[in-house]
């Protein structure tokens, strides 16, 4: 009987295949998702570079203060005093002193030009009154002998550096030329031990004093040429927005203490006293509180600069400009005791401030735009005269006074606050208060019209 023989294919090679598909597959994949993490990455970078393109723009549209430009500034003047390091000629001739010029630059740049050449002149004089008292050292110590020599010049610099600092901490009012006599006590150790070392102490004191002008030369034409920042100027802005500031506060104050019916009054705390969110001219108004030391220094800083875009003549009257801002630092004061009144635990009933409304509005509103219109003219440098506005002030004024404080039977208005203290006497002094502060700051902006006269005239400031 024969035999029968079945081929049974074999199953192998179909899995080869099906192996060889699934790893071209799986390439395919990771190719696919390898692309896709690249693209992600760049994608990635390039908005992270977008956003730092975007944050730079942003920072430098709110850059008021032109900060960026006084870096820059400040990378420029340091730069070209490194030239002289670079380039072989100079260095030949200075040798490592150079290094002195690029201190100077670096120690004397600041934001205004006045405060550069103050800084600069004070360095140049303390390096000059250095360099003479250092040499003498040196002269009269080697004179003395090798034995003596170290321990006079160790005596001298002990001495000097107690001199020095004794004179600039104990005496308050030799604190603006702190940085003069920190150059002298600097300049003074460097060439004794410099000169006792290496020798030659009127040349090396003769070679460190021409960087050190040289520096100087270089801060303050950079300063001045490139995009100058005039303390001047920034004293002239900021007494005028204070002026601003005084002027919207109250008008803020008054009004919400004329519509609010204290329902939404918050709690009495610390926290009420410090954040009024919802008062942007009463924050304005607190920089006017602070701004004595600012305007103070800004005009010790101006009487440095030469004349200049509006203010162009000699002796120009700075001083005035801190007097004029400490009169309206004390209306601010008024306005912020105003702003206590409103914020107090105690407030009148809603009818009782309606009641004066007509009155303290148009008392306030006068008194605002007085103090707009002194402000402008500081802006414009104008003389105008205020005689007007003044009257009609004093006139509403009168009324205010008239009308809350003194008892009238003919009166077809509201009754004063003289009756009204019968009954709610607490509430009525409320009132009373708020007024009284109201009168007492319209009275301070004669001092204020005075003293802005003053100015005026000593500013010369074109009449209208």
């Amino acid at each position: 009987m024969g035999s029968v023989k079945i081929n049974i294919p074999c199953l192998d090679p179909p899995k080869q295949d099906q192996q060889d598909s699934s790893s071209k597959t799986t390439k395919e994949t990771k190719k696919i998702i390898d692309k896709k993490q690249q693209s992600v990455k760049n994608g990635g970078v390039f908005v992270g570079f977008k956003r730092l393109i975007q944050g730079i723009k942003k920072f430098a549209k709110e850059d008021k203060n032109r900060m960026i430009i006084f870096s820059l500034k400040v990378g420029f003047a340091i730069l070209l005093a490194s030239l002289l390091i670079l380039v072989q000629s100079p260095y030949k001739v200075f040798g490592n002193d150079v290094i002195w010029s690029v201190i100077t630059v670096a120690s004397m740049f600041e934001y205004t030009v006045g405060d550069t050449l103050n800084k600069g002149v004070s360095r140049v004089l303390g390096s000059l009154l250095a360099g003479i008292l250092a040499v003498a050292i040196d002269q009269a110590a080697l004179h003395s002998g090798p034995v003596a020599e170290p321990y006079i010049i160790a005596v001298c610099l002990f001495f000097f550096g107690a001199l020095i600092t004794s004179v600039v901490k104990l005496r308050p009012s030799m604190e603006p030329y702190a940085d003069g006599f920190r150059t002298i006590l600097l300049t003074f150790c460097v060439l004794v031990v410099s000169g006792y070392r290496v020798g030659h102490p009127v040349k090396n004191a003769v070679s460190r004093l021409y960087l050190i002008a040289l520096g100087g030369l270089v801060a303050a034409f950079v300063n001045v040429l490139i995009f100058p920042t005039w303390a001047g100027e920034e004293l002239h802005k900021n007494l005028v927005d204070d002026f601003e500031s005084v002027a919207d506060s109250l008008e803020e104050c008054v009004k919400k203490y004329l519509e609010d019916d204290a329902s939404d009054q918050p709690e009495f705390s610390k926290t009420v006293l410090d954040e009024f969110p919802d008062e942007p001219a009463y924050q304005k108004c607190r920089s006017a509180l602070d701004s004595s030391k600012k305007l103070e220094t800004l005009a010790n800083l101006a009487k440095w600069e030469p004349p200049h875009g509006r203010f162009r003549h000699f002796r120009y009257p700075w001083a005035e400009y801190v007097k004029v801002g400490t009169v309206l630092r004390y209306c601010a004061y008024e306005v912020k005791a105003l702003h206590g009144v409103l914020h107090s635990e105690i407030q009148p009933p809603h009818d009782l401030p309606t009641a004066f409304q007509s009155e303290i509005r148009k008392a306030s509103h006068q008194a605002a735009e007085l103090i707009r219109c002194l402000g402008k003219d500081i802006k414009d440098l104008k003389h105008t005269p205020q005689t007007a506005l003044q009257e009609n002030l004093h006139t509403s004024t009168e009324h205010l006074r008239h009308t809350t404080f003194t008892s009238s039977s003919d009166s077809s208005t509201a009754s004063s606050l003289a009756t009204f203290t019968s009954s709610e006497s607490t509430a009525a002094l409320s009132l009373a208060t708020f007024t009284s502060l109201l009168i007492e700051f319209f009275s301070r902006l004669d001092h204020l019209a005075e003293a802005v006269d003053e100015l005026a005239k000593r500013a010369k400031f074109k009449p209208c």
